[in-house]
């Protein structure tokens, strides 16, 4: 059987130690080599062992017993040892001293769901903003009770239970002295009353879903997942706290011929190799408008024009991007013959076309 350490030991304190350091030893311990805390092997083993050394040593005739005849007098002073000792109510103990106790308070006003929609807007309403109007679901506090959960003309009485505080009390006497235990009323939940003539129309939640229409301005040079915040138009708070907000994310649809780059516009204009030799005026596309544009003579594939301004207005700030052109000399991919023989005429009075060099 193997032999028993010194209890004094056991919870590291010497043999003059006070009430109060075998109460601060035993506590540091008992958090160190709980099962709950500790999964390390041979944990439940020093737990026990602490226990029974505290057990002795904290009462004053089993600590005189022990510290005259050891081990031998403490368990004679038990008849039988802590062979028998029933460790199991420990843990309500331990839990009452290392935070079991719960705290409650009373219901306090609780602020609202936050609600999110997805708005889909064109191009140029990106560009220039719009007015939107917005058909949204959310929870608003019931319009015939106006919240209160009761019947109109009646009045919710006081929870008995917890006499209108909300919260339950009770007290207990462990090893370590008195606790107070406080919990959540479960009769009225923490409210502090309990509704006795519950509204027809809310059923006594104090609460209703309603479709409402919101209108929402949308500035201009917003951008696909820009996000708008409606505050306060989310659902409704509980016990008088304000309602949620009501967050808009933007999808911007892609444009049939524009691309957006930061707050310019890109555009690809198509002409044909005429155009491009002899210059011309032609007519381009914008996001509020179609306006002119003159080709020089000799124009080349991939020249780039810029349009000033025409591009998305800039978000909360003056002035806006630009509109930027790219030509494309499109080849035709098929001729009548009477074109063939003028590109032959044609393809016959040019000079080669000559392959620049780079300087070495």
């Amino acid at each position: 059987m193997p032999t028993k350490r010194d209890y004094y030991e056991a919870l590291g304190i010497n043999r003059n130690a006070t009430d109060e350091e075998i109460k601060k030893a035993f506590r540091k311990l008992a958090f160190k080599y709980h099962p709950d805390h500790n999964h390390e092997d041979r944990t439940g083993e020093k737990f026990k062992e602490i226990n029974e050394a505290y057990e002795v040593l904290s009462d004053p005739d089993k600590r005189a017993a022990y510290d005259r005849f050891g081990h031998s007098g403490a368990e004679g002073f038990f008849g039988r040892g802590f062979e028998g000792f029933n460790f199991g109510g420990f843990g309500d103990i331990f839990d009452a001293f290392f935070g079991g106790t719960t705290t409650a308070t009373r219901q306090t006003p609780q602020r609202g769901t936050d609600l999110d929609y997805r708005l889909t807007i064109t191009l140029e309403e990106a560009a220039f903003g719009c007015q939107k109007e917005l058909n949204i679901s959310r929870t608003e506090n019931c319009s015939l009770c106006q919240g209160t959960g009761s019947k109109p003309g009646s009045q919710p009485k006081r929870c008995t239970n917890c006499n209108g505080t909300g919260q339950v009390r009770r007290v207990h006497q462990s090893l370590f002295g008195r606790f107070t235990n406080v919990t959540t009323c479960s009769r009225c939940h923490g409210e502090g009353r309990i509704i006795t003539e519950p509204c027809p129309q809310c059923r006594g939640t104090g609460r209703e879903n309603r479709q409402r229409s919101i209108s929402v301005k949308i500035p201009a040079g917003v951008d696909d997942s820009t996000q708008i915040r409606l505050k306060g138009e989310g659902d409704a708070g509980r016990r008088g706290g304000p309602s949620g907000n009501l967050y808009i994310t933007l999808s911007v649809l892609k444009h049939e011929f524009f691309t957006r780059d930061g707050d310019n516009i890109l555009y690809e204009l198509p002409i044909n190799f005429a155009q491009a030799a002899l210059g011309t005026e032609v007519e381009v596309p914008t996001l509020d408008g179609n306006t002119k544009l003159k080709i020089p003579v000799g124009s080349q594939a991939g020249t780039v024009f810029r349009l000033k301004g025409r591009g998305i207005s800039h978000l909360h700030r003056r002035g806006g991007g630009d509109q930027l052109v790219t030509l494309l000399v499109v080849t035709p991919d098929s001729l009548t013959k009477k074109q063939r023989q003028l590109f032959q005429e044609l393809a016959n009075s040019l000079s080669p076309a000559k392959k620049q060099q780079s300087k070495s």
